[in-house]
């Protein structure tokens, strides 16, 4: 148990977990739910509780939520001082495009395996993909991968220092667009309106990329949460993560809003299990 607030772990009982090897990478993916699959990456600093209950909504709304291991501990509580140290192993790692000129991450070619298994397995039109904050990004990126038809976009914070770049190469970023103009895809985005991380001018550059494609949303960060876990206090500084860590779980609330729309937008897209 975390001292701050008496905050726990989530020991993820409610998951069954596999390991899914993609072209030799193995990684651990937990599984919960039945219907149309929907990828759900972590923030930093990894799996915590705050993005399982986001998975669990997306669970409870008649989806096969798919949660891989990134990064960081699974089920922690983001502490600052363990944060800090997963985001400098994850800025040196081979598998991230953390800074400007890296170009498309390395790690989204293994999800878009998992996106084309998890649509094996769970059948309907296609399948969602949710990036957040690290991996925001990646959602869209994933859209190379033809069963992604339902990309959200939230907070995306990569490149680190460049806040109107993309974390995308120049000839992905040319796919991405083809593939989303080709096929009529809407990509739905979320940020806060003074995250430090995630601003104006990197929405304003997917608004370059995919014009009227890109749904960008942007909410009052005077109502993000107030008491989100240390990392996000001490280390992330300003409201950044709008449906998990600086969500208000209050019945109206602006977070709850974005949470109902993107679970409207995957079910819009990908249908959902009702039995």
């Amino acid at each position: 148990m975390s001292a701050a607030n008496g905050r726990r772990d989530d020991a993820i009982t409610d998951f069954s977990h596999r390991l899914v090897d993609v072209d030799g990478t193995v990684k651990k993916v937990y599984v919960a739910g039945n219907g149309p699959a929907v990828v759900l990456m972590p923030e930093m600093p990894g799996i915590s509780p705050d993005v399982l209950r986001l998975a669990r909504w997306v669970r409870d709304a008649g989806f096969t939520v798919h949660v891989p291991s990134l990064f960081g501990t699974d089920g922690a509580y983001p502490t600052a001082e363990e944060g800090r140290e997963v985001v400098r192993r994850a800025c040196v790692s081979a598998e991230f495009r953390a800074f400007a000129g890296g170009g498309t991450s390395p790690v989204t070619a293994w999800l878009r395996g998992l996106a084309r298994r998890a649509h094996a397995e769970c059948g309907g039109p296609g399948v969602g993909a949710i990036g957040l904050c690290f991996t925001g990004n990646f959602a869209l990126t994933m859209a190379l991968e033809p069963a992604v038809i339902a990309p959200v976009v939230n907070h995306p914070s990569l490149p680190l220092d460049d806040p109107a770049g993309l974390e995308l190469g120049d000839e992905d970023a040319r796919a991405v667009r083809d593939r989303i103009a080709r096929d009529g895809l809407k990509v739905l985005a979320y940020r806060f309106d003074d995250d430090r991380w995630c601003t104006g001018q990197r929405f304003a550059a997917y608004r370059r990329l995919l014009g009227d494609a890109f749904d960008g949303r942007v909410l009052t960060g005077s109502r993000a949460n107030t008491d989100p876990p240390p990392f996000f206090a001490d280390v992330v500084g300003s409201p950044h993560s709008v449906v998990t860590a600086h969500l208000v779980d209050e019945e109206g609330h602006p977070t709850v809003r974005a949470r109902d729309e993107i679970l409207a937008f995957l079910t819009d897209r990908l249908g959902r299990h009702t039995s």
